[in-house]
């Protein structure tokens, strides 16, 4: 990472769904569950209808105590009001498990997409992304819309209903209870506008800082190092305290929004309840309704308190919730958006094809492959190659070379943006696998991590890998051996046994082609023939490309390719190209200096 790196601000974040494309998204991911939707909504239904019952009896009571009737004329309405709770609490709870069942359902779908595919984005994307806008999708977003999910989807589904059902027993008390409870609905209208249309800017520009945020703290930690030694701490600080500052003031917009918009909802309140206890009181005394059925009135209308302020409340959980879901489709939807296809110079389509073998012998044929990230970016320029099955290929060249570039091409993790790369199909799938220097080991038991390379194998399989790598003798020694666990929170790996764990997963997958970056390149520790012994070992047998980290990968090699500024400048073995006099030897001169060169 270069100074140049960590000071630069402009990432291009992932894309965001626009409110037409998630909406569709929504209705795809709920279209598997449409027999529990409808069930659940229809439970709902029938659990609110059954509630409105109690203002009636309540009013029923009214009446019959101003009437002057004895005692045993409320055991029927009472009883009737304890049946009413019984079965409304009971459907209700249906109701509401399925409507729950359904978003959990609907939110699992939507995370495996976006696990799938985030996966899937091509590296070079990913990175002009940064890390912390698609850590806070990961995190936030997804977080957000699961509270949603289970809060406020049944609660908003239940409120609705109950609005619409109210309004309407209002209206078959007298049709004047329900157009009093209306001179409440313009302020109530207003006010969901007000703030819908200033929420749907504040929460989305306050994801975006989030994740900025996030990403200005994630490259400071991540290139400390870089960092002190070029003394940017204080510009580090100084962007870090900026992009919080945007955060915080995006916050407090926030909740300045919802303090306003609560004080409208009550105004709402007030003018309602106070025209319905009005009409009310004209109307009993007109005699055109009962004492029992005015109040039945005004207990509606109270009762639509809690509803209309839950849904309008929801409004602030939904609009964020839209927010992060929209982050989330954006990346989703990035396998058809033009964003996945590089806006380069080139022309040329970019077309992988993964199993198509070109000739009898060749196990990868690059033809004519160039690469860009970004207009006038371009790293390689119609690179041709060709790997013949069985052989061991060693990539050379100066940092910036290409090298990593064509090697992530040869493995799918990116695709070229001209020519074709094709790999010969193999017995076994993947057919190319790649190993980085940069090794992750996942939380789990050691068992656990080896068999993400093959999920069937069994504990002989694994020790049979660990020992082609020579690892198996560390492995045991492990506090409890294969059943050990490592990652976050486990036992620490140090990096030299991190990378040979990646190589046993390389002959646990067994492709016919490997492809090591530098996967070795901690063989400058106290460990460095081991590692290249794990390396030569898990390669036996396969067709290999090796990015050169040390020159001596490329002596053992059946072939070096050196590269310079993104093109194949010489191509033979050691001794020939080392005699050649050319960049190679040049190369040699430079790092072998007072060493002794090894033979092949």
């Amino acid at each position: 990472m270069t100074p140049t790196d960590i000071a630069d601000d402009s990432a291009e974040l992932l894309p965001i769904a626009t409110g037409a494309r998630t909406r569709a998204a929504l209705r795809t991911l709920i279209r598997p569950d449409r027999g529990r939707a409808i069930l659940g909504l229809g439970v709902l239904v029938g659990a609110t209808a059954v509630g409105l019952l109690v203002q009636p009896l309540l009013g029923r009571i009214v009446d019959i105590v101003a009437d002057g009737r004895p005692a045993d004329a409320l055991t029927l309405p009472v009883v009737l009001l304890l049946v009413v709770a019984v079965v409304q609490g009971v459907t209700t709870t249906l109701g509401l498990t399925q409507v729950a069942r359904l978003g959990e359902t609907v939110l699992a779908r939507l995370r495996e997409q976006f696990i799938e595919r985030a996966l899937q984005l091509p590296a070079d994307r990913l990175e002009r992304a940064g890390a912390g806008d698609l850590t806070a999708r990961v995190t936030g977003d997804v977080a957000r819309v699961a509270e949603a999910v289970r809060s406020a989807l049944p609660e908003m589904a239940r409120s609705v209903l109950a609005i619409v059902l109210t309004l309407g027993a209002m209206a078959l008390l007298d049709v004047r209870f329900l157009l009093a409870a209306l001179l409440a609905v313009p302020v109530q209208a207003l006010t969901a506008r007000w703030y819908v249309t200033r929420a749907v800017t504040v929460y989305a520009d306050q994801r975006v800082a989030n994740g900025a945020q996030q990403q200005q703290l994630l490259e400071t930690i991540g290139g400390a190092v870089t960092v002190r030694g070029h003394r940017l701490e204080e510009q580090h600080t100084e962007k870090s305290a900026a992009r919080s500052r945007r955060a915080v003031e995006l916050t407090m917009r926030s909740v300045h929004l919802v303090l306003g918009f609560y004080a409208r909802l009550h105004i709402a309140e007030y003018i309602g309840l106070a025209a319905v206890l009005v009409t009310g009181f004209f109307l009993v005394r007109d005699g055109s309704v009962s004492i029992g059925t005015a109040t039945a009135a005004a207990l509606y209308f109270h009762s639509l308190f809690g509803p209309v302020n839950a849904a309008l409340v929801l409004l602030d959980d939904a609009q964020s919730a839209a927010a992060g879901l929209a982050r989330l489709v954006g990346v989703t939807d990035l396998q058809e958006s033009t964003d996945l296809r590089e806006s380069t110079d080139l022309k040329a389509s970019a077309v992988r094809l993964p199993h198509q073998r070109t000739t009898s012998e060749a196990a990868v044929t690059v033809d004519a492959v160039s690469h860009a990230y970004g207009p006038g970016r371009t790293v390689l320029h119609e690179v041709s190659l060709t790997l013949r099955a069985g052989e061991h290929v060693a990539l050379v060249g100066t940092s910036g070379a290409g090298k990593s570039t064509l090697a992530r091409l040869v493995a799918g993790v990116q695709q070229p943006t001209g020519g074709t790369v094709s790999v010969a199909e193999g017995k076994t799938a993947p057919s190319v696998v790649l190993v980085t220097q940069e090794v992750h080991v996942f939380t789990g038991t050691l068992a656990e991590d080896l068999r993400l390379a093959r999920p069937d194998a069994t504990d002989a399989d694994l020790r049979t890998a660990l020992a082609t790598v020579h690892a198996l003798e560390w492995a045991e020694a492990l506090p409890e051996g294969l059943a050990t666990v490592v990652g976050e929170g486990g036992h620490r790996l140090d990096p030299a046994r991190a990378q040979q764990l990646a190589l046993a997963r390389l002959v646990l997958a067994d492709p016919p082609v490997a492809v090591l970056d530098e996967a070795t390149a901690e063989a400058g520790s106290a460990g460095a023939r081991t590692l290249e012994r794990s390396a030569e070992a898990a390669l036996a047998g396969r067709t290999a490309l090796v990015v050169a980290h040390r020159l001596t990968q490329a002596v053992a090699a059946d072939r070096i390719v050196v590269l310079e500024a993104g093109r194949v400048v010489e191509s033979g073995t050691h001794d020939e190209l080392r005699t050649a006099g050319g960049p190679y030897a040049t190369l040699w001169h430079a790092w072998s200096g007072s060493r002794a060169a090894p033979h092949p």
